[in-house]
């Protein structure tokens, strides 16, 4: 018999004995521009190395920070940070009841976290992880909205100046609200609650106009899409995206509400508009029919509201399989961990759409270093190892969360009573 060979193993292949374990899991809550943000760290038995993800749950920020801090920490002290999987599933099943959006966004801190922390040890990005660049930068989109459409016109003029090719556009925010909170309009009954108040009606028709007015006035290489906050009745839903298909939108957002799949069926089967949906949705059983029928064509998904890197890389994954392509939820309630997280997945599927972005301003600077790079329309990552960005913990506590009740939840219609937000 011949002799057997020794074939050598490099030493980068060879697994340590010891394997790098969780210390310490916490939450940093922080408001550098008004809005609550969330941040998970999670501190590792290596000394100096550490992950940071986004759990960024805004108007029940003090829940999400107990589920981190009081539950998970005590659960994952100890395990090896390498077992991404099935810490993922440990956390989704520890509580029994699952998929709701304060369990997920803490899974999603850690998740996240630990994504980091893999990347950091192999000292690349996590674009790299999840198969590589499929693209060198990832088309993005901002928002003009203005108390009229002369306003909105100018917004739309200076992002195009910026070099962006998809702009969305709003009339008074969302649904065109009619007065601030605090007011109760005249034609409201007697005893009227106070909140934000709506006309399907009103909106429809003031949307239609806008959208019409900036489809004439700018090329047609301009893509434009629209929000409707799932605050439209079916009836309403079908004709105004009938209405919409002369002017081509790259996408309409949410015009139906998650819990009406079979209303988004009906909506599908009548209108060619481009529908997008997702950043309500919590569950697998929400998304993976909708796209498994392709009554959506783009997934609107709040990555940390359904747990993290690890559900939103398969839920790309199942999309690229049926033609349903990706459009993070990237608005201001996301941390900069969370935004840059977006651009990873953007970079390395092959079905990325498109990614929405917000404009920050200097204070959210002085917390997180390494945000995303807009320039002429395109994001691009910073390159560092893992997700890439840092906190300055210190600054952070210089903007403290804000407790105060959310008001902008409060959508009432004509009559006074409560809609969806």
């Amino acid at each position: 018999m011949p002799e057997s060979v020794q074939i050598p193993i490099p030493e980068a292949a060879t697994r340590s004995e010891k394997p790098i374990t969780i210390r310490k899991v916490t939450a940093i809550a922080t408001a550098p521009e008004g809005t609550n943000l969330i941040v998970v760290k999670v501190e590792t038995s290596e000394p100096e190395l550490y992950g940071l993800g986004c759990a960024t749950l805004a108007y029940r920020h003090k829940a999400v920070i107990s589920v981190v801090e009081d539950y998970l920490d005590p659960l994952l002290k100890g395990r090896d940070v390498d077992k991404i999987e099935e810490l993922w599933a440990l956390m989704n099943l520890n509580a029994y009841w699952r998929n709701g959006p304060i369990g997920n966004n803490a899974i999603s801190g850690v998740d996240m976290a630990l994504w980091d922390i893999k990347g950091k040890r192999a000292n690349i990005p996590l674009y790299s992880l999840l198969g590589g660049k499929y693209r060198e930068a990832a088309a993005a989109y901002r928002h003009s909205y203005g108390r009229d459409i002369s306003e909105i016109e100018d917004s739309v003029h200076h992002f195009r100046a910026m070099g962006l090719k998809h702009i969305r556009i709003q009339w008074r925010g969302y649904g065109g609200a009619t007065n601030n909170y605090g007011d109760v309009p005249p034609s409201t009954p007697l005893g009227a609650e106070k909140g934000i108040y709506y006309d399907p009606k009103v909106y429809t028709r003031k949307a239609l106009e806008l959208i019409d007015h900036v489809r004439n006035i700018f090329d047609q290489d301009l893509e434009l899409l629209h929000d409707v906050h799932e605050r439209l009745p079916t009836p309403h839903a079908i004709q105004f995206a009938k209405d919409l298909e002369p002017y081509k939108l790259f996408f309409l957002e949410d015009l139906v509400a998650p819990e009406e799949p079979e209303e988004l069926e009906k909506v599908r089967a009548l209108t060619s508009t481009p529908l997008a949906l997702g950043e309500l949705f919590v569950s697998p059983l929400e998304y993976v029919p909708l796209i498994q029928k392709r009554h959506i064509d783009f997934m609107r998904m709040h990555i940390s509201c359904i747990g993290g890197i690890t559900p939103a890389r398969k839920a790309a994954a199942l999309g690229e399989l049926f033609g349903v392509r990706t459009a993070w939820h990237g608005p201001p309630d996301v941390s900069p961990v969370g935004h840059m997280a977006n651009l990873h997945l953007d970079l390395a599927v092959p079905n990325f759409g498109i990614q929405e972005f917000c404009h920050f301003n200097g204070e959210i600077h002085d917390v997180f270093d390494g945000l995303p790079e807009l320039k002429e329309g395109y994001l691009y990552s910073n390159e560092r190892p893992g997700i890439g960005v840092y906190i300055n913990e210190e600054a952070a506590k210089a903007y403290p969360p804000i407790e105060d009740v959310t008001l902008w939840t409060q959508i009432r219609l004509p009559d006074g009573s409560l809609h969806r937000p």
